[in-house]
């Protein structure tokens, strides 16, 4: 089967920095790629060669500068090709262009969040033409896939669940275990508002005033806004919190920064379609502290493999899971199994991409 993926604009495949939906594409390709012929067409970046052969898959780049060029040189290159199934990732947008150009081939949108189905990037009629055009519309989450189908009803009976995974012999426990008289408390994501780090830091002062070993915080993620980045630092050192800021760590070295810590916290305050980052930690051996809300509940299970947050927006509440931790070393030690357990059970980019492989060649 001739596969075509087309990426997003905004980052280039494979990612340079990070970027969970190009490092869904290019995880997802290789393993397709070993079932089938795959190309993936991504924006250009001067790190890469416009045409590049990665573990059977073809990447071919071209130039962006916004997602209307992109998009017209996306149809450019593909001008006289044929292919016998397009998947467009987390654009809406490109299907009913797509579509028109090739009528007769089927056409998958892939979505990993409501990002670019909501304003500003999308008023509910262009969403909606996107999903209506769509062959088969796949969501990360059933949480994604439930909000879908409420928000855009005519194409519920498209949707189906397909959930990210991890390369898990990347992402493991460091070996041997880490010891350290520090507890270290680790976040790596974007450095914006909806992620939470606020949040984060004021538990962590909060834990740190409640019990006798030391909390250090990482911070594994940059910002667009420089200035919200400085903030973080200024609210860091105001709480008198011992947090070290990394900046952006490029996702071929994000695994060796899981080892350093005892426990993930994911403090999002707004819906997480997926979240790939508990994966990733729990791959790494890590229980995952997490806000209870979105696909999030699907992957961490309160008690088993990590904690999740009611109260999300309190940063008591996230202090409370922490203190609950580090004063129960037999429950972190349970939890520490189960994340990698469950990871390795039900989160892997094989089973993402044999799941897509049956739907696709089902007809």
């Amino acid at each position: 089967m001739r596969i075509l993926i087309i990426a997003p604009e905004q980052i280039p495949v494979p990612p340079v920095l990070g970027g969970s939906v190009e490092i869904t594409i290019f995880a997802v390709a290789k393993q397709l790629a070993k079932l089938h012929s795959v190309t993936v067409v991504s924006r250009s970046h001067s790190r890469y060669p416009r045409h590049s052969v990665v573990d059977g898959v073809h990447i071919y780049r071209v130039p962006s500068g916004g997602a209307k060029k992109y998009l017209a040189q996306v149809r450019r290159f593909l001008r006289g090709k044929r292919y016998d199934l397009i998947q467009i990732d987390n654009r809406p947008r490109f299907v009913a262009p797509i579509k028109r150009m090739f009528p007769a081939t089927k056409v998958s949108l892939f979505l990993h969040s409501l990002t670019f189905v909501s304003l500003p990037y999308a008023s509910r009629s262009a969403a909606r033409l996107g999903l209506n055009k769509a062959d088969l519309i796949f969501a990360n989450s059933s949480s994604l896939q439930q909000e879908l189908s409420r928000r855009f009803p005519r194409a519920a009976k498209k949707i189906t669940r397909v959930w990210l995974g991890v390369d898990t012999r990347r992402f493991r426990p460091p070996e041997p275990p880490r010891k350290s008289d520090v507890f270290t408390v680790l976040f790596t994501g974007r450095l914006i508002p909806r992620k939470g780090v606020p949040v984060l830091l004021k538990a962590v002062h909060l834990a740190g005033r409640q019990t006798l070993k030391p909390i250090k915080v990482i911070i594994a993620g940059g910002s667009n806004n420089p200035n919200y980045a400085e903030k973080m630092r200024a609210l860091a050192d105001s709480l008198g919190v011992n947090a070290d800021f990394l900046g952006t760590v490029p996702h071929r070295r994000i695994h060796l920064i899981y080892r350093k810590a005892d426990v993930f916290v994911c403090p999002s305050q707004k819906h997480e379609a997926f979240g790939l980052v508990n994966v990733e930690a729990m791959a790494s051996g890590l229980p995952v502290i997490a806000s209870s809300l979105g696909g999030i509940k699907e992957i961490v299970h309160h008690g088993n493999n990590g904690l999740l947050v009611l109260y999300y927006r309190e940063p008591q509440a996230f202090a409370n899971a922490l203190i609950r931790l580090m004063q129960d070393p037999d429950l972190m030690r349970q939890m520490k199994y189960r994340a990698r357990a469950d990871c390795v059970a039900s989160f892997s980019w094989s089973a993402t991409a044999k799941r897509l492989s049956r739907i696709y060649t089902s007809g």
